[in-house]
């Protein structure tokens, strides 16, 4: 049996996305923490913030906390805002674009173990 964790809110590090300008992740909970399966992360998409195409190895599920912005979705626009859920499956591209001028934060919960991710050029 795994034991329980709380993690608090400043225990949580943002950090920039590599392949993304103004994007920021912070690892909530995962196999670090004892999660036996998945992992829960925080992002936050700065206003005026782009994140290329590109496609992860892994299906990821997402829940949009605040902001409203842009996801696209293979061939597919979608505009989203608090309260909307995404099932991104694993190899769709896709991208997101923050045309507002307030920042978006949405919860991504993955698979624990190795995620490959692809820019599409």
């Amino acid at each position: 049996m795994v034991d329980h964790v709380v993690k608090r809110s400043e225990e949580i590090e943002y950090e920039p996305v590599d392949a993304a300008e103004g994007l920021q992740k912070g690892v909530l909970l995962d196999e670090s923490d004892g999660a036996p399966n998945f992992a829960i992360r925080r992002f936050e998409l700065d206003a005026g913030a782009a994140v290329p195409e590109h496609t992860n190895a892994v299906e990821h599920e997402q829940y949009v906390l605040a902001g409203e912005y842009v996801v696209g979705i293979e061939d597919e626009e979608y505009t989203v805002s608090a309260g909307d859920s995404l099932l991104i499956p694993a190899g769709a591209v896709h991208w997101y674009r923050n045309d507002s001028d307030r920042p978006g934060a949405f919860l991504c919960a993955v698979p624990n173990g190795d995620d490959t991710i692809e820019l599409v050029e």
